[in-house]
């Protein structure tokens, strides 16, 4: 049996270490994805959204694997977006954020695919499950480690210094990639990519 597909070891873009600033062309890639609003810490839509999620995600992998297709399912990921970008650097501007949650697959899962998957769970509502491209090009990354809370320092220093000084200007949404399970792993050990989409001035 071949070895699982795992989008952490074998890809560039989900790589990061502490202290580093990257540049990098992030490929577009498909996904799982459910829109919403609201601080994610005390908004129902938030945990409704990553509940309709993994039912989906993990009726796909089990499928895929009745055909020799083996992946791990990829860690939780979302956009995060507000109409004053500063809202995520602010305290008590949680209930501004709009977000997307979002779960890669493979790319020999199609649309089709999901339709099955969804089908296949009707005692669960799943409608608001939809599959996109994600094509985010030229990137700065960053990894953050410790509580999602502490994130808003890092992101005022990344919108007001280092993409400005770095000759960029924003070309799309705020994107995190949450490599640590918050379940099982200790806040301050918690890890982050913190990606932002950029075009050259």
């Amino acid at each position: 049996m071949s070895a699982a597909l795992d989008v952490k070891k074998s890809m560039d873009s989900y790589r990061a270490r502490r202290g580093e600033l990257r540049v990098l062309e992030v490929p577009p890639a498909r996904y799982l994805m459910v829109d919403g609003h609201g601080d994610p810490n005390t908004s129902p839509a938030f945990g409704a959204a990553v509940a309709t999620l993994y039912p989906v995600a993990y009726a796909l992998k089990f499928a895929a694997r009745e055909h020799g297709l083996h992946y791990v399912v990829p860690p939780l990921e979302g956009l995060w977006f507000a109409d004053d970008m500063d809202a995520y650097a602010e305290p008590g501007r949680r209930d501004e954020w709009r977000w997307t949650l979002m779960l890669m697959l493979p790319d020999w899962i199609g649309e089709d695919h999901v339709e099955t998957a969804r089908a296949g769970k009707a005692d669960l509502d799943l409608s608001a499950v939809r599959m996109a491209t994600l094509d985010e090009g030229l990137c700065l990354s960053k990894l953050h480690i410790g509580p999602f809370a502490d994130e808003a320092p890092v992101l005022r220093r990344l919108h007001h210094e280092l993409i400005p000084q770095g000759g960029y200007a924003f070309n799309g949404q705020h994107h995190e990639i949450y490599l640590s399970d918050p379940r099982r792993t200790a806040p301050e050990k918690l890890r982050t990519i913190l990606r932002q989409p950029v075009r050259p001035l």
